[in-house]
């Protein structure tokens, strides 16, 4: 005859609470609220789900009672790797997790390829709220996020009436930059800027698809370089852009060759990333260029490694910006209006900077 098989049923918050003879409030609060209970009597119970294997309170249906996931979602339209790859977004990252941690909040990140649009990863994200990091402003992912009734803060771009936003002026830092370039008598200037839409173009950007951007802090960027130097007299249709999708060194890189090979006569490249910078500056080392000497290139963001290379840059507070976002998402005052936080910039000389070289130098120099 065969023996029957006991099979123990798995422990519930019930049973546990009719084991230590407390209620299931009791049981509760151990996990969620242990200030609520003396130290033994928390000790007692979490020992004693140990030895019956209650694995704890089941957080899906406690956010199905609460309504709270516990959690912001940080919606990034590009591969999950960028985020921990490119030093200005690892930044912004840290500062909203410090924020989150200071709320008590944990942190889902919902990348998504900028390529391919995926917006039910927005739709299935059991988040309280949503921080979005610089997206353009036809970015369907941002719609998906915008159509759902949780609260909101865009971080950088784009503009959105009605909804929190934290950054920065760019057109004011852009313009000082380029007004010190002016200053040491750069005119044939060519520019790297990173993607302008979500359509892939990596070669030069007309003036029109440059007005036209999506993504407004490189249109305000490149519009702010446009104006400042038209007041010296230089055309703007005349200024070689060259833009690039993907956004590494490489492709700085590659994108200074090709404005080099274009125009070898150009005294600066002006670079709308720190990260593009740096591989414009790689790419000037390869063709034996001298950095400032023989070419200028500046960068934007102030992140470390550029500091430690002295580029001339601008530099914007990344951590602090996450920190902000954070706490315009999280805090508790009454959403009567929409806020805005614009955080200060600074602009460091740096050493890849430098008046450019006479007709006589580039022909008796060195």
């Amino acid at each position: 005859m065969a023996r029957s098989i006991h099979v123990r049923r798995p422990a519930t918050l019930a049973s546990l609470a009719a084991e230590l003879g407390v209620s299931r409030t009791t049981v509760s609060n151990a996990y969620n609220r242990p200030d609520q209970l003396s130290p033994e009597l928390r000790r007692r119970v979490l020992e004693t789900a140990r030895r019956l294997g209650y694995p704890g309170p089941d957080p899906v249906a406690r956010s199905l009672r609460t309504r709270k996931a516990g959690a912001v979602g940080l919606l990034l339209t590009e591969n999950l790797s960028y985020a921990f790859r490119d030093p200005a977004a690892l930044g912004f990252l840290e500062g909203l997790a410090l924020a989150c941690e200071g709320a008590g909040q944990g942190l889902h990140l919902v990348p998504v390829n900028p390529e391919r649009e995926d917006v039910a990863a927005v739709h299935r994200a059991g988040v309280d709220g949503f921080v979005v990091y610089s997206v353009p402003d036809d970015d369907p992912h941002l719609a998906a996020v915008l159509s759902r009734p949780v609260p909101t803060v865009i971080a950088d771009q784009p503009h959105i009436e009605g909804v929190d936003r934290v950054g920065i002026d760019d057109g004011t830092a852009i313009t000082e930059l380029a007004k010190k370039l002016i200053a040491l008598g750069h005119r044939r200037i060519g520019v790297v800027c990173m993607r302008l839409a979500r359509d892939r173009n990596d070669g030069f950007a007309p003036v029109d698809r440059q007005q036209n951007a999506h993504f407004h802090v490189q249109r305000t960027r490149l519009g702010g370089l446009a104006a400042a130097f038209a007041t010296v007299g230089v055309e703007w249709a005349s200024v070689p852009v060259v833009e690039r999708f993907d956004h590494s060194s490489a492709m700085g890189a590659s994108a200074a060759a090709q404005l080099l090979d274009s125009d070898s006569q150009l005294t600066a490249l002006i670079c709308t990333s720190d990260i593009l910078a740096l591989g414009a500056l790689a790419e000037a080392r390869r063709r034996g260029l001298r950095v400032p000497q023989d070419l200028t290139v500046t960068g934007f963001d102030g992140i470390a490694e550029a500091e430690r290379v002295g580029l001339t840059t601008v530099r914007q507070p990344v951590l602090e910006k996450g920190k902000a976002a954070g706490r315009l998402l999280l805090s508790p005052s009454e959403r009567t209006r929409p806020r805005s936080i614009t955080l200060e910039t600074e602009f460091l000389t740096g050493t890849t900077a430098a008046a450019p070289r006479t007709a006589e130098e580039r022909w008796f120099g060195p």
